[in-house]
């Protein structure tokens, strides 16, 4: 397989453009120095702009499941609670770092069978009383996006911090952190933003600062990033992955020139494409919503179709040059995941759509090739 023609349609990392990648490889400046602290700078007030917030906002060299280990162990100490909301693996993984700095209470639903959330079971768990909840905005083991307004809701109403995930929705998705009263959302290079992997940011609200814990992480320590960053020269505690924070800040001014309405307009409409795709090859899409929840705007879930397995139609479609994900833990094997985020094109959609016609057509999937393209097509006119 032809690396460099390889098109990359997974749930992040996502295709990385000339462009950026062209700004990763600029000679390596002085971390410490103005041209890194202007850069540093500008990349946080345009990722305010992204999380629709006014709260204080960090970069660090880490990728996303860093931000969020910072999120939970810069507030959850060994006697905190945290509601764990669980509805993928991602949900997972909150509950797994909370487990490592205090007490979780999991509110669980079954992935397996793509559940959606249900407030009134929520509620129940902090009624009992608890620092903080976490969700997951977007969870792309299962192709859902969650109610993050109703559950800061809930946060609010028994006292708890909101600690949210928009590693996949923020800069491809409406996250309006400031108005849904978020008080730590995260977010990766690598997704929507359409940047390399490696970096993650982290926004936190003046609640979260007054509930800090007298021993964070070391390396994640949130007040040694607001300390260093409010210095005369922006910088960060530690040194940074300088390289990509060039390709991050050329992804983010990307952003910027599409603008974010334009971009999330965009987003819908890819994963709309998709779904209306499935749909006319008969295949079903994976998550059960409610009136709450809704399918995702940067990756759809599939089941795999009846006649064909996960390794034929995958290697089948990575062997035309285009590579889509497979289900995760339980649901390997049982559902398959095209990304739709960040920088792609119409043509990278049809043509992953095309890619996936033709190897079901080979397979006597589908009988007849076309309507999976036309109703795509139909869609991103």
């Amino acid at each position: 397989m032809n690396l460099e023609n390889n098109l990359l349609m997974i749930p992040g990392p996502v295709p990385v453009v000339p462009r950026i990648l062209r700004a990763m490889s600029k000679p390596i400046i002085g971390h410490r120095g103005k041209e890194f602290g202007d850069m540093y700078s500008e990349c946080r007030t345009i990722l305010q702009e992204l999380f629709a917030t006014k709260n204080d906002m960090y970069i660090i060299s880490g990728s996303g499941s860093c931000a969020m280990e910072a999120a939970v162990g810069n507030v959850i100490g060994e006697k905190d609670t945290l509601v764990a909301i669980e509805n993928g693996k991602f949900g997972e993984r909150f509950r797994e770092i909370g487990e490592r700095y205090g007490k979780v209470r999991s509110v669980k639903f079954d992935y397996t069978k793509g559940e959606s959330i249900e407030l009134d079971r929520v509620e129940s768990a902090l009624a009992e009383g608890a620092k903080a909840v976490s969700l997951v905005h977007n969870d792309t083991s299962v192709g859902i996006k969650n109610p993050a307004k109703e559950i800061a809701d809930l946060a609010k109403k028994y006292g708890a911090l909101f600690i949210m995930d928009g590693v996949t929705t923020i800069g491809g998705d409406e996250v309006l952190v400031d108005k849904w009263n978020v008080d730590i959302a995260v977010v990766g290079s690598q997704k929507c933003i359409g940047a390399p992997p490696g970096l993650s940011a982290i926004s936190v609200s003046k609640k979260a600062w007054d509930s800090m814990v007298e021993k964070p992480p070391y390396y994640m320590d949130l007040k040694a990033y607001k300390k260093s960053a409010n210095k005369e020269i922006a910088q960060t505690p530690y040194t940074p992955a300088v390289s990509l924070f060039f390709a991050f800040h050329e992804a983010l001014r990307i952003v910027k020139e599409e603008g974010l309405e334009a971009r999330i307009k965009r987003h819908a409409q890819y994963a709309q494409a998709l779904r209306a795709a499935a749909g006319a090859m008969n295949i079903e899409l994976f998550p059960q919503l409610n009136l709450i929840s809704n399918y995702s705007n940067t990756v759809t879930a599939m089941k795999i179709p009846t006649g064909i397995d996960d390794k034929k139609l995958r290697n089948g479609i990575k062997e035309i040059g285009i590579q889509v994900s497979g289900g995760q833990g339980a649901l390997e094997g049982k559902i398959f995941r095209i990304g739709s985020m960040g920088n792609i094109s119409k043509l990278d959609i049809l043509s992953t759509v095309q890619a996936v016609e033709i190897v079901l057509h080979r397979n006597d999937v589908v009988k007849k090739m076309g309507p999976g393209v036309e109703a795509a097509s139909n869609i991103l006119k």
